[in-house]
C-alpha cells in the first residue's frame, strides 16, 4: 500500500520530506502528519484487533516515525511509506499481544483488580501526558545514544527483545546487562530531574 504521493516524473518526493524532517523543519513534520494520517488509519481500521484503538495507535505511529526519522534511522528515504506501514503493523501486533494479556488477567484476578483497567479519565490522560513528557525529557538528557535507543524501543515503542538484539548485534544475556545499566543511568537522571523540579 502506498501512503505518500508520487511526483509526476515518477520519482518519490519522500526523500525530500525526510531530509527536511531531519533538518528540524516543523512544517515538514506537519506535512508528514497530514500526508500519512489517513493511510495509517486505513491500515489500523482494517485490523480487527486494533480497530477500536485506531486513533491512538495512529498517533503513536506518527510519533514513532517522526522521532525515528529525526534520529536518522530510516536508511532509505525513498521507502518512507513502507517504513511507516511497518511501524503501524508492529503496533497492531503489540496491541494484540497486550490485549490478550489483559484478557488473561481479567479471567484470573479479583474484581477489585479490574478497576485498574477502567477507561482512562481526562485526569488520567493529563497525568500520563505529563509523565510521558518527563520521561522524554530525561531520555533526551542521557549522554549515550545507545541508552536512549534501547530504553525507547524496549519500554516506549515496546519492540520485541529479539528484534532489538539482532539490530544491536548482542546476545540475550548481553542485552539484559546493557538494559540494566541503561535503566540505572536513567534512574539517576530521573531522580535528579524530580529533585530540581521540587525545588522550584
Amino acid at each position: 500500500m502506498t501512503l505518500g504521493p508520487q511526483r509526476e516524473s515518477g520519482t518519490s518526493d519522500e526523500a525530500e520530506l525526510v531530509s527536511k524532517i531531519r533538518a528540524g523543519d516543523i512544517a515538514a513534520e506537519e506535512e508528514f502528519v497530514a500526508r500519512y494520517r489517513r493511510g495509517i488509519l486505513v491500515i489500523l481500521r482494517r485490523s480487527s484487533e486494533a480497530r477500536d484503538a485506531a486513533d491512538d495507535l495512529c498517533q503513536d505511529t506518527l510519533r514513532i516515525a517522526v522521532e525515528s526519522i529525526r534520529r536518522g534511522e530510516l536508511s532509505d528515504p525513498d521507502r518512507l511509506s513502507g517504513f511507516v506501514c511497518g511501524i503501524a503493523r508492529n503496533l497492531i501486533l503489540n496491541y494484540g499481544r497486550r490485549a490478550a494479556r489483559r484478557e488473561t488477567l481479567a479471567d484470573n484476578e479479583e474484581m477489585d483488580s479490574l478497576a485498574a483497567a477502567r477507561p482512562p479519565t481526562q485526569l488520567d490522560a493529563l497525568l500520563r501526558s505529563e509523565q510521558i513528557q518527563t520521561v522524554r525529557k530525561v531520555l533526551d538528557e542521557l549522554p549515550s545514544d545507545r541508552d536512549r535507543e534501547l530504553l525507547y524501543r524496549f519500554y516506549i515503542a515496546e519492540e520485541e527483545k529479539k528484534s532489538i538484539c539482532e539490530d544491536l548485534g548482542v546476545s540475550d544475556l548481553h542485552f539484559n546487562r546493557i538494559l540494566f545499566r541503561a535503566r540505572e543511568r536513567y534512574r539517576l537522571l530521573y531522580e535528579k530531574y524530580l529533585r530540581k523540579r521540587s525545588e522550584k
